[in-house]
């Protein structure tokens, strides 16, 4: 149609922020959400998805707590973005790894619900990503915020609920259970 701008279509990155073993210790869920995790990084892989890794580099760099908390293993083809802050685009190289993918859309899991995949959806989107919230594959732990205790249950419903009404135009965003997420 003439005077239109067609939407190419998407190419998705499965982004896996913080799920390492010194972070998902007493995180609502933590078996089950990792579970769920590994399952969408495996449906990713057998789809052909990129799967891209990001390391809370505080934790530990090179102690056994900077690794992933199993069962989820990185296959060797696979990146690893090291970050220092909350915000995975802040100071790393994240950017020019999706970039390489041509990613226009990320699909997100991870820990810490209320911190860094809340902080990096936001920037994704702000920046211009679809992205696509996976409900049940990120977590937190309990917190107290001034004086009142918040469990993370609390913490990830209220996520889920921000991040569902999450608008920008012209881009698309969802909050999907893990076994709802389509990756084409």
């Amino acid at each position: 149609m003439p005077g239109t701008v067609a939407r190419t279509e998407a190419r998705t990155v499965l982004l896996v922020i913080d799920m390492q073993a010194g972070v998902m210790p007493g995180c609502f869920d933590e078996r089950g959400v990792l579970s769920r995790t590994e399952a969408l990084v495996r449906r990713a892989r057998d789809e052909g998805i990129p799967v891209v890794w990001v390391h809370h580099d505080p934790v530990g760099v090179g102690t056994p707590e900077w690794e992933l908390a199993a069962p989820l293993v990185r296959a060797d083809d696979e990146p690893v973005v090291r970050k220092s802050y909350r915000d995975a685009f802040a100071e790393t190289d994240l950017r020019a790894v999706l970039d390489g993918y041509g990613a226009t859309r990320l699909v997100v899991a991870g820990a810490q619900s209320d911190f860094c995949v809340r902080t990096t959806t936001q920037r994704a989107a702000a920046d211009g990503y679809d992205v696509t919230l996976v409900r049940d594959v990120h977590t937190t732990v309990d917190a107290t915020a001034d004086g009142v205790p918040i469990s993370g249950e609390q913490i990830i419903a209220h996520t889920n609920m921000y991040f569902a009404g999450l608008r920008y135009p012209g881009q698309e965003f969802a909050a999907l259970r893990h076994d709802e997420v389509t990756f084409a």
